[in-house]
């Protein structure tokens, strides 16, 4: 399977790096070698994950990775979880494709142990690159335990997301630890715009904040009228809650 350290070998590093260029040629070699990778792709809710599968599942085999700590409070992020694995069934049933579902245990503990002493780090800055660490490294850590080629995440198909930190943090984990990473700028060619496009015809729920604590407050959002909204949604879909894909 091709590491993304053939295609940076083959550039000039002196540039920046065009994340989503490097992505178009793996899975250029991929359809060249008639494979179909198994990757694990972290998702922060759905309609961040809806241009990015539709770009993803043509050319390998994808599991999305529910894990995100950093979501205040429960109910909210209950109610992401819900809205991504709903979007994945009617994506699957309309496509004909074959993505699969994970969700982690909710662990906001382990989020504020992360970003301790980090509370007043301005969006965007080294809180945020902790938080992209944390997700990624625990689903690069379960595609390896379940055997799959590489990790990604949605976080690259967002305006407000840099890419560049993202596409390091993924670097880094790869060279300290031997995870496959799968680069990426999914916002580049209209990812962003279409993920807009099909969070619409989908009638997903688009959330006003990353989801973490700190962000809302910066943000000025009522995280009290968030919770009772998110609760009022749980109450109406408690049943399906029930039955989510947990591991």
């Amino acid at each position: 399977m091709i590491d993304f350290h053939e295609i940076l070998d083959r550039m000039n590093l002196k540039q920046r790096i065009n994340f989503d260029t490097v992505y178009q040629k793996m899975a250029r070699a991929w359809k060249r070698d008639g494979v179909r990778p198994k990757v694990m792709l972290h998702s922060c809710c759905g309609p961040c994950s809806t241009a990015v599968l539709d770009r993803l599942s043509d050319v390998a085999d994808v599991t999305v990775y529910y894990y995100n700590p950093n979501i205040h409070p429960e109910a909210e992020y209950r109610r992401r979880e819900i809205v991504q694995q709903e979007f994945i069934r009617e994506y699957n049933e309309k496509t004909g494709h074959d993505v699969k579902f994970l969700a982690a245990p909710y662990d906001p503990d382990a989020y504020f142990d992360a970003v301790k002493g980090l509370e007043d780090e301005p969006e965007g800055g080294a809180r945020c690159r902790v938080c992209f660490f944390q997700r990624m490294q625990a689903t690069a850590a379960k595609a390896k335990e379940l055997g799959y080629d590489y990790f990604t995440t949605t976080l690259t198909v967002s305006p407000h997301k840099n890419s560049q930190v993202i596409n390091e943090v993924g670097r880094q984990l790869e060279d300290e630890y031997g995870y496959s990473y799968l680069p990426t700028d999914f916002k580049k060619g209209n990812g962003y715009l279409k993920s807009t496009q099909m969070a619409a015809a989908y009638h997903l729920y688009r959330q006003p904040y990353c989801g973490c604590l700190f962000g809302a407050r910066d943000q000025g959002l009522d995280l009290e009228e968030i919770r009772r909204d998110a609760e009022a949604f749980l109450a109406k879909c408690l049943p399906y809650s029930d039955a989510a894909a947990r591991l």
